[in-house]
């Protein structure tokens, strides 16, 4: 049976947030995002994804819940990657536009906003995300995420964006749904760049400060640079077969 507190009129936006041993940071991001849209009257339906999770994140989403906060939560009882958590949280969304960001508040609230109310406001349909300027990485890190970005956008012929890990991503539910979407991990990002130029959907790049993560540690772990390499090859030779 349908949810009864989920009936009506479709929020303006679905935002994905998937959760993975985030309880120190989780309630600052989600309230942030809920007072800013309210702010600007902009319906949110805050989807928080407890993907597979061993601390306490369950328990804050549930308290957040109960507190009548406007979030869905959805469980993923065994953590089988960042993709899959958006992946099962697109399941709940109802909004007229979808996106999906990062729970750890490296973009500040008001720029999901500002990114949210540019693919409202455009005439014709576009993917809009953000680049993240003045990254808090080391330079091994940097380096290999230019390597990363240019060698995707050769492979792809370009993909109109020089950060394709940067998050929040925003689009409208029905482009979204013209994807084909089934990665699992970090290359999710990729595949959401690289299925828009294959569906014809123009994208926009805001950038944006990026802010150092409040608590809690990333979970990009070292091998994920080598995991997004043989991901980009295996999926440019699949759409040559």
């Amino acid at each position: 049976m349908p949810d009864p507190d989920r009936a009506g009129p479709p929020p303006d936006l679905s935002l994905i947030v998937p959760c993975y041993n985030e309880a120190d940071v989780l309630r600052n991001t989600a309230t942030r995002l809920v007072e800013a849209f309210l702010a600007r009257g902009v319906g949110l339906e805050l989807v928080l994804v407890d993907n597979g999770s061993s601390d306490g994140t369950g328990k804050v989403i549930g308290e957040m819940v109960d507190e009548g906060l406007p979030i869905v939560k959805v469980t993923v009882e065994v953590n089988h990657g960042y993709g899959g958590g958006v992946l099962e949280g697109l399941r709940a969304c109802r909004g007229r536009f979808v996106g999906f960001t990062c729970a750890d508040g490296q973009v500040e609230a008001r720029d999901v906003l500002r990114v949210y109310e540019i693919a409202a406001q455009a005439r014709t349909p576009k993917l809009v995300k953000v680049r993240r300027r003045f990254r808090m990485d080391g330079l091994v890190r940097k380096v290999v995420s230019i390597g990363y970005n240019v060698g995707a956008n050769l492979l792809f012929g370009g993909l109109g964006s020089i950060d394709l890990n940067g998050n929040p991503k925003i689009l409208p539910r029905d482009w979204l749904e013209r994807m084909r979407l089934t990665a699992h991990d970090w290359f999710l990002d990729a595949e959401v760049m690289i299925e828009a130029k294959r569906i014809g959907l123009e994208v926009l790049e805001m950038n944006v400060f990026a802010q150092m993560r409040e608590a809690g540690r990333s979970h990009v772990r070292a091998g994920t640079c080598w995991e997004f390499v043989v991901n980009l090859l295996r999926y440019r030779l699949r759409a040559r077969s």
